[in-house]
């Protein structure tokens, strides 16, 4: 197995277990439920999604395509951004459980569209 298959893969491995973990997360935080207090809860997404972006980044550089020249990957980055400020609301800064399910439910289409662009590397994923 190839250094970049190894990459990609856990590259893949590590999209879908952060997305699995939102959405557990947006369950409990629906349930009002606890475990979101959790010291394991709060720290764990913060190393998932830190070699998540780690191994992006050095995929990006294998397969020579960098953000602002490529506009699939460009389009991944921004609603990236997007998807995290969507998710802060939804599991913490969001006043009101009307704001909070919007925002989780808006981070969901935003997480599966990356998955769409990253897939057909369009920036208008399936769309396109």
């Amino acid at each position: 197995m190839s250094f970049y298959s190894i990459i990609l893969t856990s590259h893949i491995s590590l999209v879908l277990l952060s997305g699995a973990f939102f959405l557990l997360r947006g369950f409990w935080m629906l349930q009002s439920s606890s475990l979101l207090q959790a010291k394991p809860v709060k720290i764990l997404p913060h190393i998932i999604d830190t070699f998540l972006l780690v191994s992006g980044f050095v995929l990006a550089y294998l397969i020579g395509m960098y953000p602002g020249t490529d506009a699939w990957l460009t389009t991944k980055l921004v609603l990236l951004v997007v998807y995290i400020v969507l998710g802060v609301f939804a599991l913490k800064r969001g006043k009101t459980k009307t704001v909070r399910v919007t925002a989780l439910i808006l981070a969901v289409i935003v997480y599966a569209h990356i998955i769409t662009v990253a897939l057909t590397k369009n920036p208008l994923g399936f769309l396109g």
